[in-house]
């Protein structure tokens, strides 16, 4: 059913802003490129209006911290099915871009800039050419949604095709004007699509059932703390959060620290907990997680920010071993996400020799 967006002004009296429409899709696409948390505050701009040689040009081109690549197409007004035809098409022209394309596309859209300083000042981290232009997604920008288009979306997500819809409506009041966004589909299952459709030499094979788990930035989380207490956990920004989502009780993970190794096994035993709600069993009973934790201080700050805010898991650990022991060898499967489900055999590799180094995997069985 198509999402209907409505502001109205606290009161006595409460009234309805009224809505209103941008003056073109240019309007559109300057306010992103000015604040691209418009869309995701986990995205870097890197491209804008690149011609694909397809008799067309892409709107916007951004890449995630995992080196994937976001496909945006701004729609002002009503989006039919052709424009998801459109799309689909220009990413085709995307999953074939190699380093040095994307290397010059950035180069366009920054006046020259080096887009491995870029994304190390950005994300943290080092740009690996291996995992570039991996696994990409689709995001359509758009005021309306028919209802024919809708069944299109939905029908691709459930064959792992990731395509999402970021709705926005244009509301006035007086001489100002706001707008406002919701998205079609949890960004979150968007992004295990990413995932599931990742590029591993062409080869992909059915999800084994196993998920992976990256136990991230030691500067704010302690692997102590996640074995002490039962949890594993992810924050600082929705992207690293909200694949989270994706584990349910009885779901078995395999944690890695990244750079440093696979650090353990566990089975799920709650669902996803905001840190202000999320409670730890200590000798002197349950309490919260922020009287407790190592990085408790930090947390706090970001509490209350549902985007950047610490979330956690709770975890029957099964096998775990120190971080100074962890398993690292030439082969096994490694990525940025909080969560994945990863379709490819070198997951499947991965997990068997792990469980040769953690022989207590399935001991809750």
């Amino acid at each position: 059913m198509p999402i209907k967006h409505a502001i109205w002004k606290v009161g006595a009296a409460p009234a309805p802003l009224i809505t209103t429409s941008l003056l073109n899709e240019q309007q559109l696409e300057d306010m992103i490129v000015a604040a691209p948390q418009i869309l995701s505050s986990e995205w870097m701009l890197i491209g804008r209006q690149e011609q694909t040689g397809l008799g067309g040009r892409i709107d916007l081109l951004a890449i995630a911290p995992d080196a994937s690549l976001v496909l945006i197409e701004l729609k002002r007004n009503r989006t039919p099915r052709e424009i998801v035809a459109q799309a689909l098409d220009y990413a085709s022209w995307v999953e074939q871009l190699t380093a040095d394309k994307i290397v010059q596309i950035y180069q366009r859209f920054s006046n020259g800039g080096s887009l491995g300083d870029a994304f190390r000042l950005r994300f943290g981290a080092e740009l690996d050419e291996e995992t570039l232009n991996a696994s990409h997604q689709i995001i359509l920008v758009a005021a309306e949604l028919d209802n024919s288009t809708e069944r299109i979306l939905t029908y691709l997500n459930a064959r792992d095709i990731a395509i999402n819809v970021l709705f926005f409506q244009v509301f006035q009041h007086g001489p100002e004007q706001f707008l406002s966004r919701a998205w079609l589909i949890d960004p979150g299952e968007t992004q295990a699509n990413v995932v599931t459709t990742t590029k591993v030499k062409g080869e992909k094979e059915p999800w084994n059932g196993e998920f992976y788990v990256s136990f991230g930035d030691t500067t704010s989380r302690s692997w102590e703390d996640a074995v002490r207490y039962g949890f594993i956990s992810a924050g600082g920004g929705s992207w690293y959060s909200q694949t989270l989502k994706l584990l349910s009780p009885g779901d078995r993970v395999w944690v890695k620290i990244p750079k440093t190794g696979y650090v353990g096994v566990g089975v799920v035993k709650e669902a996803v907990q905001a840190v202000n709600d999320f409670k730890v069993e200590t000798p002197e009973g349950e309490r919260p997680c922020l009287d407790v934790l190592q990085h408790a201080d930090q947390y706090q700050q970001r509490a209350h920010d549902p985007e950047k805010a610490e979330y956690f898991v709770k975890v029957d650990w099964l096998d775990t071993v120190p971080a100074r022991e962890a398993v690292n060898e030439v082969g096994l499967f490694g990525n940025q996400n909080t969560v994945c489900q990863p379709s490819t055999p070198k997951w499947r590799h991965t997990v068997e020799r792990l469980k040769t180094y953690f022989p207590n995997w399935n001991h809750h069985e």
